[in-house]
């Protein structure tokens, strides 16, 4: 990525990248589908509800590979071989701990983080069973989201996509094999995503490791470089503390959506799903500029570094306002493939109409703090999403339970963060390294 056309390097990189997000997406999405459809709208809510628990431990898993990612780049892009050496084997070891690790942090806080979302008991058993089957295959998803890294901040985003296309079909088949065929309910679809998750990982490790270039996997050389581990852990950890607390304060977001019921849960969880296709685009372009800074940074282009950001973010931004005016013109039909109840679908509708007009706001923190991390800076990011996504959230939320708790402010809660959010950003990011340094060749 260090010379060439950069907005065919920027395309070329993120769409893969946005195809495999599409479908690691279509795992959840195509359970919620499933459960709505065939089992009914508590099971429909109980699976949509469980996303913010399940997000606190995938957010940190993400965050640290976005670590390993920067700090691989910067080693590729360099061709220092030595010190990329390490960054793979010191990322894959962490990746083994965290995985075992989370799994049994996932089996401790589930009855308390049902608790926390005041679940109401129509739909408590089964979130309670969705949760304790998906964090037993914590590790299948942690070891693919690494091993992706790795391959991606070597400008490899093809192949982690193919793995992951195979696996989400096959979730797809024992979706409708164990609900549909089996009648296994909410605990088919569970069993079904952590099975298609153990084989994607299980590719992902094959592939690092019958691989001679200078990323590829000695087994005989796994071990954690503590100076490495520190590197990586410098950029990654914030980003991914970032994540997991962001995901945790949005528990209190949906018990404030507990309170109006199962069916509005129903609702705010199928405007969810399609909420995640919404940040698809502008999120792989993002992932994108954070390899492309990468790479530059440390090949020292700032030049090149900064126009990549200038493009990534017009990409983003046109991209994003077709699907938001799409996804509100076609808001019956996408809410109507995961129910059939027509209160539910009312309450689905509401939410997109009210939240997608927003969604080009998020561009800008996406973009900017993708670039910011790409230069090592993750910390100014962290803090930024912290306050936005989590302290002005949560006093949003409670000035507007004191003015009346309606449905319209709750709804409100999302973009609102995100307007701060990018706000904030886009001020740190004009006082960044990339644009107060002069351009060098």
């Amino acid at each position: 990525m260090t010379q060439g056309s950069i907005w065919r390097q920027l395309i070329g990189f993120a769409i893969p990248m946005a195809v495999g997000l599409l479908f690691q997406q279509l795992y959840n999405t195509v359970d919620t589908i499933v459960v709505g459809q065939f089992v009914g709208k508590e099971a429909l809510a109980a699976v949509g509800s469980t996303s913010s628990i399940i997000n606190m431990l995938v957010g940190l898993s993400a965050g640290l590979s976005t670590g390993a990612s920067v700090v691989i780049s910067q080693c590729y892009g360099a061709r220092d071989h030595k010190a990329l050496h390490d960054a793979v084997h010191t990322t894959l070891s962490a990746t083994f701990i965290m995985s075992v690790a989370g799994m049994l942090l996932g089996a401790v806080i589930v009855e308390p983080m049902l608790n926390l979302m005041a679940t109401p008991p129509d739909v408590r058993g089964e979130a309670r069973t969705y949760l304790s089957i998906y964090f037993m295959g914590l590790g299948g998803l942690f070891i693919y989201n690494m091993g992706s890294g790795i391959l991606r901040a070597v400008g490899d985003s093809r192949r982690p996509l193919y793995f992951l296309c195979f696996s989400a079909i096959l979730n797809t088949a024992f979706d409708i094999l164990f609900v549909v065929a089996f009648g296994w309910g909410v605990e088919g679809v569970a069993y079904a995503t952590i099975l298609a998750q153990f084989l994607s990982a299980l590719l992902v490790l094959f592939v690092l490791t019958h691989d001679h270039a200078p990323y590829g996997v000695r087994w005989r050389d796994i071990g954690l470089s503590v100076p490495m581990l520190k590197r990586i852990l410098s950029i990654g950890l914030p980003s991914g503390v970032q994540q997991a607390i962001t995901a945790f304060s949005n528990v209190f977001v949906q018990s404030y959506v507990n309170f109006f019921g199962s069916a509005c849960m129903a609702g705010w969880s199928s405007y969810n799903k399609l909420d995640v296709f919404i940040l698809i685009p502008m999120q792989s372009i993002a992932l994108a500029s954070t390899t492309f800074v990468g790479q530059n940074f440390g090949a020292q282009k700032l030049d090149r570094a900064r126009e990549g950001v200038k493009q990534a973010l017009m990409m983003a931004l046109a991209v994003t306002a077709v699907l938001s005016v799409t996804v509100i013109c076609t808001s019956h039909f996408l809410v109507r493939l995961f129910t059939s109840d027509e209160e539910v679908i009312a309450y689905g509708v509401r939410f997109i109409t009210i939240i997608s007009p927003f969604y080009m706001a998020c561009c800008f923190n996406q973009i900017y703090a993708g670039a910011l991390r790409g230069v090592g800076n993750a910390k100014i990011p962290m803090f930024i999403m912290l306050f936005s996504f989590v302290l002005f959230r949560q006093i949003y939320l409670f000035v507007a339970k004191l003015l009346g708790n309606s449905l319209f402010a709750i709804s409100l809660a999302y973009p609102m963060g995100w307007v701060m959010c990018s706000i904030l950003v886009t001020v740190f990011y004009r006082r960044s390294l990339l644009c107060r340094r002069p351009a060098q060749a």
